[in-house]
């Protein structure tokens, strides 16, 4: 490749990661230096810490996403996969939403695929369970709980009544958590509006295989988490795992069975599996095996970052040497701006720099007003933890008319009562006209 042409940086993945350090890449950029194409299945980024209020109403849907397009106004962005890439020829071939397969050559590789949820050989799992890793299924998640309610309140079978409100959470990670919660105070909010339901007709359960829920945090946050749970009425299993859920009839590891309409699948994640179609190394658990300066290690060229990368976590190597760094929304975000500014620097030919940051904590929604905190070792509950929660997300939200927006649909609902509608016919718009179909072929064949 002629070097007097721009280099071509080509980003895989344009998520939290993607997204910012393409943000940042065209940004620094000198004019006619490189040129950046991002390729993702979707059109926009989505800020995962948020699809719980999403799920809950709490905040609209479209307000916790970013379409690349308008803030990658320097960036090409392709709406599609990357199905395979031979780093060793600089190629990659990327699949269209039409099926069309178009190979793309390349100069610098950058790799920020993300994570997909992690399933296990559960029978009936890909048939029963509700994954909760993007804003479509916290949306239909929050639709279908609502639309449960309104069948139960419509039968006079008690058994099935009681199947349509048994609501289970399957995996006690930060997700689970804050799903579990946020959608239980929407479901109990809702039974107000509904004569032959209340909140205590409702079961709600959370599974962990584990012994404690959020590891995230130390263990005694951990089980103030779980005592706060209790008291709202939620069963918790610990050291439990689903073993069949086939027809929604759920059996657990402890011998226990019930029927649920409506069970959550949140057990962990596992690295995009598109890395599976590379020649690039992988570790054990099929992540790109990664330096302290986020490039792909043995290879030139090549960079990763997030949850699909095993990058070393230089705060805890006196402790641990092989110890990696945890996917988490905090090093996602740091590590996208020292890879964009590593790539400017191999661009340039100037020293790259380490990736090192001590985890700072966490913050966690346990539903409205309610949350734990553990920050720099200081343990925050209650109130100001649901604060700290909100603020600290609203700040790491990109852009500045996102930020607004969820503001505004916070402010709104201190004033304003929860809407409880179900919109599920949104994703079949067809069936209301099929059905009025079907009942005039039947009678006129009356």
């Amino acid at each position: 490749m002629d070097a007097r042409l721009p280099k071509h940086i080509l980003i895989v993945g344009g998520g939290t990661v993607g997204m910012t350090a393409a943000l940042r890449l065209q940004k620094k950029l000198r004019a006619g230096e490189a040129r950046i194409t991002v390729v993702d299945p979707l059109p926009h980024m989505t800020y995962l810490p948020f699809l719980p209020e999403v799920s809950a109403g709490s905040i609209d849907p479209r307000h916790i996403v970013v379409p690349l397009r308008t803030v990658l106004r320097k960036c090409t962005v392709i709406t599609g996969r990357v199905t395979r890439v031979a780093h060793d020829e600089r190629k990659a071939w990327i699949t269209t939403p039409g099926g069309e397969i178009e190979p793309v050559s390349y100069d610098i590789l950058i790799v920020t695929a993300g994570s997909v949820a992690r399933t296990l050989p559960v029978p009936g799992l890909a048939e029963q369970g509700i994954m909760f890793k993007t804003v479509t299924e916290a949306t239909y998640l929050r639709d279908h709980v609502l639309s449960r309610l309104d069948a139960a309140s419509a039968t006079d079978d008690p058994d099935l009544r009681k199947r349509l409100l048994t609501f289970v959470v399957i995996g006690g990670g930060y997700a689970g958590i804050e799903a579990l919660a946020e959608l239980q105070d929407l479901a109990r909010y809702a039974s107000r509006y509904y004569r032959n339901i209340t909140a205590a007709d409702m079961n709600w359960l959370l599974i962990e295989a584990t012994g404690r829920i959020m590891p995230e945090v130390s263990p005694k946050m951990g089980v103030y988490t779980i005592e706060r749970l209790t008291e709202r009425g939620i069963k918790v299993y610990l050291n439990t795992f689903a073993e069949s859920m086939v027809d929604g009839n759920v059996q657990l590891s402890d011998g226990s069975t019930f029927g649920a309409d409506t069970i959550v699948w949140t057990a962990g994640v596992k690295a995009n599996p598109m890395l599976m179609h590379t020649d690039l190394p992988l570790d054990q658990r099929g992540r790109l095996r990664c330096s302290e300066t986020l490039q792909v290690v043995g290879v030139s060229g090549a960079f990763g970052a997030g949850d699909v990368a095993a990058v070393p976590d230089l705060s805890r190597i006196d402790e641990d040497p092989t110890a990696t760094c945890s996917p988490s929304a905090q090093h996602a975000v740091r590590q996208a701006k020292v890879l964009a500014d590593n790539v400017i620097a191999l661009l340039r030919g100037k020293k790259m720099r380490q990736y090192k940051h001590a985890y700072a904590g966490s913050v966690a929604s346990l539903g409205l007003y309610r949350g734990v905190a553990d920050v720099y070792g200081v343990k925050v509950k209650g109130l100001p933890a649901w604060f700290m929660h909100r603020g600290y997300h609203v700040l790491k939200m990109p852009t500045f008319a996102s930020k607004a927006r969820i503001i505004a649909d916070w402010t709104l609902a201190l004033f304003f009562r929860r809407e409880i509608v179900a919109l599920d016919q949104i994703d079949h718009p067809k069936a209301i006209a099929d059905s009025v179909r079907a009942l005039e072929s039947a009678r006129i064949a009356s």
